[in-house]
């Protein structure tokens, strides 16, 4: 009897081309280029200010067919906006005028992801003006909608070589931001596309045997049948194992209905991109959480030809399997800070009172003391210059394979004043080799080389 995943496949593969490893193949011209880039925390039109070098990476965004960046913001006008900041926001309220979407336009952006831990700052309001302006601006964004199978369905972006298909989830997001579909009597709800995570902490064995007496020794334990293996305290999952870490395990429902939205969305393009808004296991980390490379891979299983995560807010790995590139963390290509207004419960959270103190001291607080983590720590602030160096990846296509990535370093300013910081620039040549080099190392556990030529790293594939 054939399994459901084969008969599936079967399926699928009756109305698709496969290609010789089993994936639904590539269908696009020659030359196709797809341009990706991080986080876009960007508050401000820009392409007219007097930001130096910035019409230099403007010409490399032009020149893709699929330009792409995690839209990490909302984009409303405050003077006539009806709705409210959130009780419940990503860390800070994220905030754009409405002048940013033609701005993007005009940068050479024609897709972008919206799922995000930000999504949600200005409520669902927000949420729907911002994809207003996107739409009004034509430029295609994926992972929210009236419900989830709005939030998780594929978008189209019509290219002169090949119909792309985006699809946009986030794994690091609000809990009151999930969009739901409707059950019976009961309306769908807005929201964003989420794939759940269950975190567990992995310590050694007398740690957990630590953590045990003190659960045992709590007034409101009652003792069951205990998992010897397994310690449940304070809302936190602690396993036993080889050593100290973060473990994650992905919600078999949200996995499944991603991975069948992107075989559909496949079916209908040429070209499919997936993208992730996820932080696990820290801003911290150089390296992904534990569950994203396989997920990565299935992912590209299902018919996706480029996986994109974001979130981190600094650069990770990138892997290139089954010829398909996986970037898991590109950074930050926009980080600006000049948010206004923030919100009372962000001044409230900072220590200040906005009788006194201006949004910039907020935001500046938030910049060298960091957001507060689940455990009540703090992320130690996003001051290091690793938050404010990059690339830009532009990824070419021949013959319906993978040719080259090309990966142009960029800086953000990190010196400047706080009004001029966080927009990117090339970086000069001795400080584009470093990002390269530790890129360089980043990417090894993945089996990628990256070659540096000139102050402009390379993956070469053909």
């Amino acid at each position: 009897m054939k399994s459901d995943s084969q008969e599936i496949k079967n399926q699928v593969r009756s109305h698709n081309e496969y290609d010789a490893i089993g994936s639904i193949a590539t269908n696009v011209a020659d030359g196709f280029t797809m341009v990706t880039v991080g986080d876009l925390i960007v508050s401000r039109a820009v392409t007219k200010g007097n930001h130096p070098g910035f019409s230099d990476l403007v010409e490399i965004l032009r020149a893709g067919d699929a330009t792409f960046g995690n839209l990490e913001t909302n984009i409303l006008d405050i003077r006539s906006f009806k709705g409210s900041p959130q009780a419940e926001y990503g860390g800070a309220y994220l905030i754009s005028v409405p002048e940013l979407a033609p701005d993007l336009k005009e940068m050479g952006f024609n897709l972008v992801g919206y799922a995000n831990n930000h999504t949600f700052d200005w409520g669902v309001e927000g949420m729907r003006e911002t994809s207003r302006l996107l739409d009004q601006n034509g430029i295609i964004y994926a992972g929210v909608g009236e419900n989830l199978a709005q939030a998780g369905a594929a978008r189209f972006l019509e290219t002169a070589r090949g119909r792309v298909a985006l699809l946009s989830f986030a794994t690091s997001f609000t809990p009151m931001s999930r969009a739901c579909d409707p059950a019976g009597e009961a309306p769908g709800r807005p929201g964003l596309n989420s794939l759940r995570l269950t975190e567990s902490i992995v310590v050694l064995p007398e740690m957990l045997e630590n953590l045990r007496q003190v659960r045992n020794a709590l007034p409101d334990f009652r003792p069951g049948s205990e998992d010897v293996e397994v310690v449940m305290l304070g809302g936190k999952t602690y396993k036993c194992g080889g050593s100290v870490g973060y473990c994650y395990e992905a919600d078999q429902r949200d996995v499944d209905g991603i991975l069948r939205n992107v075989r559909r969305g496949k079916q209908f393009a040429d070209f499919c991109i997936a993208t992730n808004h996820c932080h696990e296991p820290g801003n911290w980390s150089q390296t992904p959480a534990d569950f994203e490379q396989s997920f990565a891979h299935q992912v590209i299983d299902a018919g996706a030809d480029a996986y994109i995560a974001h979130g981190p807010h600094q650069l990770r790995g990138i892997e290139v399997y089954r010829g398909r590139p996986i970037f898991y963390s590109l950074g930050n290509f926009f980080e600006d800070e000049l948010w206004t207004p923030v919100g009372a419960d962000m001044f409230a959270e900072r220590g200040k009172d906005p009788r006194v103190h201006t949004d910039a001291e907020v935001t500046i607080d938030l910049s060298t003391k960091g957001d507060k983590t689940d455990s009540g720590s703090t992320d130690g602030g996003y001051d290091d210059p690793v938050f404010y160096e990059s690339v830009i990846a532009v990824s070419r296509f021949e013959h319906n394979r993978l040719a080259e990535v090309r990966l142009y370093p960029i800086e953000l300013g990190h010196k400047k004043r706080f009004a001029n910081r966080g927009i990117p620039s090339l970086a000069p040549r001795s400080r584009a080799e470093a990002i390269l080099t530790r890129l360089q190392q980043l990417s090894k556990p993945f089996g990628t080389e990256v070659v540096i030529e000139h102050g402009v790293g390379l993956i070469r594939l053909v």
